[in-house]
């Protein structure tokens, strides 16, 4: 697959090959955009765990958004919640709850909406 157009990779592929990129380029500050957002389970905990030692080992910063409260708590010391463009939240990621993830995506309303298809 070396030879191969980025074209013809799939996402998870192309992650793989942005990481690569990431290692040997010597920026003090590693930002990545929901770099596992087209992995499988595996793969996701693979990158992030690359991504954290890559940080620790070389002494770069690593910002980093994602989704998963779980991945958060087990990769990041500290998490910082943003909605909207404004700071919600800035804490440990241990700290960090469901409560809390509810305020941020207001989901403590969903339950009086209606999801589309649903009937009343």
């Amino acid at each position: 697959k070396a030879n191969e157009r980025t074209s013809h990779l799939s996402g998870g592929e192309m992650q793989r090959v942005a990481l690569a990129r990431l290692m040997v380029q010597g920026s003090r500050i590693i930002l990545a955009d929901e770099p596992v957002s087209s992995l499988d389970p595996a793969r996701a905990e693979d990158v992030l765990g690359l991504l954290a030692d890559l940080a620790e080992t070389s002494g770069r910063t690593l910002v980093t958004s994602l989704h998963s409260p779980r991945l958060m708590r087990k990769y990041f010391s500290r998490v910082i919640g943003l909605r909207e463009g404004k700071l919600q939240f800035d804490m440990p990621a241990q700290e960090l709850t469901e409560e809390v993830i509810r305020r941020l995506y207001d989901l403590n309303h969903d339950s009086d909406r209606q999801a589309p298809g649903d009937t009343p």
